[in-house]
This record gives structure tokens, sequence and C-alpha cells, in this order.
């Protein structure tokens, strides 16, 4: 039996178990080995190796990646071609896109790379199609494009949402705060800090059983945490990344279906074709890259507006600015003189390495 046969008897026997205290444990178990299987999938070694196939290593350029997934014909192409100024081959019929295609956008002064990955198809994460591949990319990437038809736009979102979650991408989500902390003895302790809504003791000790976990300290911090959010944490190889989903082709629809569009949370309604509505996409990508733009001051000189230093959100501290530009210039660092929202008095404020730098933030280095 192969493991996508063996995934697929495991689904099948969840959906027919009723869930009850009685069988809490018995499911626990089944989703732990679901897991499992899966991790086979997402591993190239356990499924065989074999590289990524033709195109899909693709040398990564600019201070942000933006992937567009979603099936074929969707308009992922059109809008890549308009957005970059690069040529991805468009057609009226499915698949014209074989490898992914790199190109870049400026927004706000900073370079972001864009990548036109292929189309995807039911049964991706399973190894159908070039699917695998393509979802690998995506895994790599700092925010991800679901680029959704708006004639079907909430049953092919489901699909590529469970294709994705299938090989371990989360989207727009936070790492779960649960802490699993194994030890030499001791047996199986757990605490939670928050009401256990839908996760119970049993379910938690048969995930630990499956993964042979015999002795651990399971601290669960998380509110309303399931039984997948353990699983996550302890398999350990999950990635977290932000999600918009891109409704293409409101040229072809309504005033009132565009209205109900809105209400999908996380999506920008587009037409690649007409160009309506991209500022709104560019403005809504900017924000959840969450980058900081840093403009730098000579001494006597007015800033300069023109070439900002981008940094990322959580690494902004005036010592990665330092570092974004030469290594040598840390070492050399006396103090910075820094104006903007970081900065306690418009006057601006004299701070050293460690201060942290926020969007739109002005620096004058001073040298020792």
């Amino acid at each position: 039996m192969t493991t996508v046969q063996k995934i697929k008897e495991i689904e099948d026997e969840m959906v027919m178990t009723q869930k009850n205290k009685a069988t809490s444990y018995h499911l626990g178990l089944l989703k732990a080995k679901l897991a499992k299987l899966r991790r086979e999938l997402i591993d190239p070694k356990a499924s065989g190796g074999g590289g990524g196939g033709l195109g899909f290593d693709v040398a990564r350029t600019g201070i942000a990646s933006v992937g567009f997934v979603g099936f074929p014909s969707v308009g992922k192409s059109t809008l890549m071609t308009k957005l970059t100024g690069t040529y991805s081959e468009v057609a009226e019929y499915a698949f014209t896109t074989l490898t992914t295609v790199p190109g870049t956008v400026k927004v706000h002064g900073a370079p972001i790379q864009i990548l036109d990955l292929p189309g995807i198809i039911e049964g991706a994460a399973d190894g159908k199609g070039r699917g695998k591949q393509v979802i690998a990319v995506a895994r790599t990437c700092n925010l991800i494009f679901i680029v959704l038809d708006v004639l079907k736009p909430l049953g092919d979102k489901r699909i590529i949402e469970g294709e994705l979650e299938g090989f371990g991408i989360r989207l727009n989500k936070k790492p779960p705060n649960i802490s699993v902390k194994k030890k030499d003895k001791g047996g199986i302790a757990i605490s939670n800090t928050v009401p256990l809504t839908n996760l119970d003791q049993d379910e938690v000790k048969a995930i630990l059983a499956e993964y042979k976990m015999s002795n651990c300290d399971i601290t669960i911090r998380e509110p309303n945490a399931t039984p997948e959010d353990l699983i996550d944490v302890i398999e350990g190889n999950r990635v977290y990344i932000p999600a918009i989903y891109v409704l293409n082709k409101i040229d072809a629809i309504s005033i009132e279906e565009l209205d109900l569009l809105y209400k999908i949370p996380n999506s920008v309604p587009v037409s690649s074709r007409e160009w309506m509505n991209i500022d709104e996409l560019l403005d809504v990508m900017w924000e959840k890259l969450n980058l900081v733009r840093v403009y730098t001051k000579p001494r006597g000189l007015a800033p300069d507006y023109s070439e900002p230093v981008i940094l990322r959100n959580g690494k902004s501290s005036v010592e990665d600015f330092c570092n974004a530009i030469h290594k040598e210039i840390a070492k050399q660092l006396k103090y910075a003189l820094v104006w903007g929202s970081s900065a306690k008095h418009a006057r601006g404020q004299k701070v050293g390495l460690e201060h942290i730098l926020e969007d739109e933030d002005v620096v004058c280095i001073y040298k020792k």
C-alpha cells in the first residue's frame, strides 16, 4: 500500500469515527499517524529523493519573495507580467506556465521578488502533477498570493488551502503557544493555562504514544488549541506564512457580487487584464510583508528619501541598519541620531546599536 493510499484510509476512518470521550484517544492516534505519513510526502528523503525539477531552483533576489499559487488559467501569469515587466507565457489553455518564472517589483523603494509558480491541481500535496515542487517553493516564500477565479472562489480556496496545509504550510497563523520538553524520566506531565476546549488529555496522551514520547512536559498556553496544533509543535517542520487571496477577473462580475467578495478575510479583488485595484493589492502586500523603511541622513545634509534601507520587522535595530549598509559601520559607530516614530523627541534622539527602528525613521550615523 502506498503512502497516499494509507493517508486516504486513515482520513476515511476519521470521517466515520464519531468524536466523543470514548473515541478521543483513538482519534488522537489517527491524527498523529496521519501527520507522520504526510511527513513522508514533505520530506524528499522519505519519498525517494529527486530534484526540484526544471525551473524550480530560483536564485533569490530582493528583500522578500512573494509566490503566486493557484489553479491553472486563473490569471497568475498576466498579473506577474504586468506587475514586473517579466514575461510569463499567457494563453487561454491550462498549464501554460511549466516552470517557476521570477520577476521583481519595487514597492516603496523595496525590491520584491515575484515567483509565478506553475498551476497546481487537486492532490498536489500527494504528488499529483508537479504539485510537490510547486508547494516546496511556496514553503520558502515570505508571502503567498493565492490567485482565485472570482466565479468560483470559495471552492478553489478550500482545495488550495488543503493542499498547502497537507505540505506543512500554515496560512495567516502564528506558531501555537505550546511547549513540549522531553526528559529522561518522570512520565508525562500536562499543564494548561487556558481552558482546553478542543483538546483533551486522552488525545494528548494518544499523540505522544504514537510519537513514542513517554517522558515529557507539555505546557499549553494556546487558547482553543487543537490536536493538530500539538502535532505541529512535535513535528517541528511547519512554516507559518501570511497569505493574500487575490480574487481575479472582477471585470466579469457585478458591483453587488464584488461587495460580497470583500467579506472574504485577507482578500483583494482585482482584474489583472483590466489593471483594476492593483494599487490596493500592492498596499496590502506591503502591509503583510511587515518591512521597515529607514532613510539615511548624511551629516549636514537633508535626508535621502530616494533609496531607503529596507529591514525586516523584528530585525530592525540600528545594528541591523548599519550591517545592511556595510558590516564595518557597526564596529565604528559612536552613536546615531534618529528622527521618526521610534524617537522620543521631534528634534531627534541619540541612540546606540540596540535601538529598534520603525518604518520611515531617519538615521544619521556618527563614527568614533
